[in-house]
């Protein structure tokens, strides 16, 4: 049996930017990917703190070292700049290996690492 599990989660990220007139997505410092184990493309579910709207999208990579969090296209309607935000990935695997599974959990301050 198959099941979905969280993979990754950047928790508590302030949205920077929000574009409006860019194809959707979320664009993502790469440090911050790399830490949360998350790669371009990647389905992510994000989160609003601030307002409670839950969505999909797929990311796009930022500058390393940026801090940058912006929402895109459609998406940007659904957050504010300041807003903060959880950023989910999830993952498909054997049951077996779900119980035992590690996910990358990532708690940024001011969008940088520590």
């Amino acid at each position: 049996m198959m099941i979905e599990v969280l993979k990754s989660k950047l928790h508590c990220v302030q949205v920077t930017e929000a574009n409006l007139n860019y194809m959707g997505s979320i664009t993502i410092d790469e440090d911050l990917m790399d830490a949360a184990n998350m790669i371009a493309g990647e389905k992510v579910q994000v989160v609003d703190n601030n307002n409670g709207e839950r969505f999909e999208t797929y990311i796009i990579k930022g500058e390393r070292g940026s801090g940058c969090i912006c929402l895109n296209g459609a998406a940007a309607r659904k957050v504010q700049v300041g807003d903060t935000v959880i950023i989910i990935s999830y993952a498909l695997m054997d049951f077996e290996e779900a119980k035992t599974f590690k996910p990358s959990v990532v708690f940024p301050h001011d969008n940088k690492l520590m």
